[in-house]
């Protein structure tokens, strides 16, 4: 689990750092409509938050095994992955300009080993 919380935090990292001024100021700095930039930052923002507490819950596991937190956790992280999956091939047409689906389905893995190990 520890490795799996790292990862996470690494994750977070790089979301805030280099994912806020490729991504999200460039959307607020846009002519999009208010509304649009608006729950644009609203949802930038619960992803935000969403890594945070995927992070202290990952740190948290590492001295108090929950299996069904550890579960939600990999259903979670499981369904980014196939977000960035589906729209990098449906709208891109390639998985590699979004390839952030590869750590969601890293981190899974390695609860999942360590989940194992726990049981």
């Amino acid at each position: 689990m520890i490795l799996a919380a790292v990862l996470m935090g690494l994750t977070t990292g790089v979301h805030v750092l280099a994912g806020g001024p490729d991504i999200h100021l460039p959307i607020q700095s846009s002519n999009l409509p208010a509304d649009l930039r608006a729950i644009s930052a609203v949802l930038w923002h619960a992803v935000t938050v969403n890594l945070t507490l995927f992070t202290l819950s990952l740190a948290w596991m590492v001295r108090h095994e929950n299996r069904g937190l550890g579960v939600l956790l990999v259903g979670v992280l499981l369904g980014y992955a196939g977000l960035f999956l589906y729209y990098g091939a449906t709208i891109l047409g390639t998985l590699w300009v979004m390839p952030q689906w590869v750590i969601f389905l890293l981190i899974p893995a390695v609860m999942l080993f360590g989940m194992r190990g726990r049981a």
